[in-house]
């Protein structure tokens, strides 16, 4: 199995648009982070995790161009902005999409003309899966749905085999804790430095992977208040990396 993260950054992306801190003015490619999203590859399949309004770029710029299937974690912008694009994938057939029903829904709400009685020549084709807390399988794939708080709003992470993939938490239930022992390969998020409404903070993404026990852990959905990738991540203990943009790693069947 293996991963390809096209976005590591927060909703704003890194360089935030106005702003000249030494992180969004840094040289450094690491500290270049475009909105949240990853692909996972597996059993000759790929697996779009999250299509923000970076897809397009993020999608030219990858290692491979396949997408079979799209999870979805929440319905923020930043994390369905993109889907728009997915139209290529979907010229013969509609390609599936899996979300919790409030995020089906509320596609149905933001792309209206792509379910329509009379379609507009070349809208994307998408079949909307609504997803509860019990496994489903995708393309083949068992996927493990994992209940998470983001502030108020119940978002889902998402475990196949030993890999879990969480963004956007600010709190992880002891019933998901449950669901994600013996996982190898943890992505979560980690905002900043200091504590914030909605998000981890790096202190409190640390402590869940402490909790979580992976063999490696990587830092995504990062914000220009994190720091200097190059400082910050040989300040983490060492089964814990800052992920970056178009880093691919191997995860253990």
């Amino acid at each position: 199995m293996e991963l390809e993260f096209l976005g590591t950054g927060t909703s704003t992306g890194v360089p935030q648009i106005g702003c000249r801190c030494n992180v969004c003015t840094s040289t450094d490619p690491h500290d270049r982070r475009l909105r949240a999203s990853a692909i996972l590859r597996s059993q000759g399949k790929s697996i779009l995790i999250d299509c923000g309004p970076d897809f397009r770029e993020q999608i030219i710029r990858a290692s491979d161009w396949s997408i079979d299937a799209v999870l979805i974690t929440h319905i923020h912008y930043d994390h369905i902005g993109g889907i728009e694009d997915l139209r290529p994938y979907c010229l013969d057939k509609p390609i599936g999409i899996y979300a919790q029903k409030e995020v089906t829904d509320g596609l149905h709400t933001r792309l209206p003309y792509c379910f329509a009685h009379l379609n507009y020549p070349g809208i994307p084709q998408l079949a909307l899966h609504a997803v509860d807390d019990r496994p489903f399988t995708v393309e083949g794939i068992d996927v493990l749905p994992l209940p998470v708080w983001h502030y108020r709003l119940p978002i889902f992470g998402y475990r196949i085999g030993n890999f879990a993939y969480i963004t956007d938490a600010n709190n992880i239930p002891d019933e998901t804790y449950k669901l994600l022992e013996g996982v190898d390969t943890l992505v979560i998020n980690a905002l900043r430095i200091k504590p914030h409404l909605s998000h981890f903070s790096l202190e409190e993404s640390l402590e869940a992977v402490r909790r979580i026990r992976p063999r490696v852990a990587y830092l995504t959905h990062i914000s220009h208040d994190m720091g200097l990738h190059k400082m910050v991540d040989k300040t983490l203990p060492p089964n814990v990396r800052l992920a970056y943009d178009e880093l691919t790693i191997e995860v253990p069947d």
